[in-house]
């Protein structure tokens, strides 16, 4: 009889969500309110939430009770979805591209069909890529204080596939990956894919908090720590000198490898030098072309000691085999050129451009950001849902993400994470002011 009425229960709920008799953000009866109603144990109630939980169709929120999910809203906005209709303005996801890059594009491409070596690109290449490729991007990593052998570097179809080559060649599925607890959410689903065990830290300032890190260290086996130590996404912060070398010297006496994600790593200037220049023997450097060039080329590598360079050359084979010829020697030609140089310093200017307008429309919010990169963290005001405000935004034409791809901890910020590289400074000033009027309303 208990379970039919558990049952009962769970469907009437999910019906009634469904059709929108109980709308988005309605706070739910409490557990022991829910159990006392309807004559039910109290691990009944629970169980009752917990299954609409899983439905998608409630969240539970620490201290304030548990709420009706907006269904209108695309799953994994921002992140899975990253295709928005062409009236809708993108703040969801970034693709940084200057007005003079498709130019540049069709430049490179004849120089290429001018070479004597495109017979070369038309077959396999080696896993890792063809040596004077890696010499070449070991001596970008040089300029950026990395000093790493050709032969440790391999080339991938991006950032987020040297990633997944470094987790599928040096991690065991049940691995601990340790990380902040807003993040990259490619890392998220590369853990899930992998079935890696993401436990997140909370943040110390700008950083993970290293004591809270040695302490799970203490109870877990912690396999590596995945770090963004030069502006982080979303929240641009940048790890001083000494808390990097606090992060190694945690390393090295738990045994963890770091994980060095660098994609954005390029807007901001004058950082402390790499994890990997730091811990060479026990760091995976990994980052691409895509933010600071285009992300229609498909290019990254993977920096990594000479040890572990085989199974990550083997993840490569097993995954791709190697990257494409004719995207690579693109970029590469752009690297010994001093293109992807003069491209860094223009996308550093525009991105500085576009958080002035930031500054300008949530001035006064307490929004978070690096002052030259792409993206702005918005925490929202006490009793104002991230659902609600996203929801809200569409309905004026504009396409945010909300906390919940970035977050690793059980509870979900109400925030909203705010791309800023991928609409013209015009729309996207107009937009960030719709952005402020939201907010201010929600919380009216």
């Amino acid at each position: 009889m208990g379970q039919a009425r558990y049952k009962t229960l769970v469907d009437m709920l999910a019906a009634e969500i469904r059709a929108g008799k109980l709308t988005p953000g309605t706070r739910l009866p409490t557990h022991r309110k829910l159990a006392s109603e309807h004559g039910l144990a109290l691990v009944t109630a629970s169980r009752i939430y917990a299954e609409l939980e899983a439905m998608g169709l409630v969240v539970g929120e620490t201290g304030r009770g548990t709420f009706v999910r907006d269904g209108t809203l695309p799953e994994g906005l921002g992140i899975d979805q990253q295709t928005v209709a062409s009236d809708m303005v993108d703040l969801s996801f970034n693709y940084p591209a200057l007005p003079e890059q498709a130019e540049m594009l069709r430049t490179a491409l004849r120089q290429i069909a001018l070479s004597g070596d495109l017979d070369a690109l038309l077959r396999y290449q080696p896993h890792g890529g063809r040596p004077h490729e890696r010499a070449l991007v070991a001596r970008h990593l040089a300029s950026r204080g990395l000093r790493v052998d050709a032969s440790q570097v391999m080339l991938t179809d991006g950032a987020q596939h040297g990633l997944t080559v470094v987790a599928m060649g040096l991690l065991q599925p049940g691995d601990v990956v340790a990380t902040d607890a807003l993040t990259y959410p490619g890392m998220k689903v590369l853990a899930e894919l992998l079935r890696l065990e993401l436990v997140p830290v909370r943040a110390d300032g700008a950083a993970l908090d290293l004591h809270a890190l040695e302490h799970l260290c203490k109870k877990r086996r912690v396999r590596a720590v995945y770090v963004q130590p030069t502006v982080h996404n979303p929240l641009g912060w940048v790890m001083s000198k000494s808390h990097r070398e606090a992060l190694v010297a945690l390393a090295r006496r738990h045994g963890f490898m770091l994980i060095e994600d660098a994609a954005y790593a390029f807007l901001a200037e004058r950082a402390p030098p790499p994890l990997a220049a730091l811990a060479p023997d026990l760091t995976v450097h990994v980052s691409g072309f895509s933010k600071n060039v285009a992300t229609g080329l498909r290019v990254g590598y993977v920096a990594a000691p000479q040890a572990w360079a085989p199974r990550i050359e083997r993840a490569i084979r097993a995954t791709t085999w190697n990257t494409p010829s004719l995207m690579t020697a693109l970029v590469c030609g752009w690297l010994e050129d001093g293109t992807v140089h003069a491209l860094e310093v223009a996308k550093r200017k525009d991105a500085t451009k576009r958080q002035t307008l930031v500054a300008k429309a949530l001035h006064g919010l307490p929004y978070v950001s690096h002052p030259a990169s792409y993206f702005a963290w918005l925490p929202l005001p006490e009793g104002v849902r991230a659902d609600q405000v996203a929801r809200e935004l569409l309905t004026h034409g504009i396409s945010v993400s909300t906390a919940e791809p970035y977050c690793t901890a059980a509870q979900v910020p109400h925030a909203i994470r705010l791309a800023i590289g991928s609409v013209d400074l015009a729309m996207l000033r107009a937009a960030l002011w719709r952005v402020r009027e939201v907010v201010e309303l929600s919380g009216m």
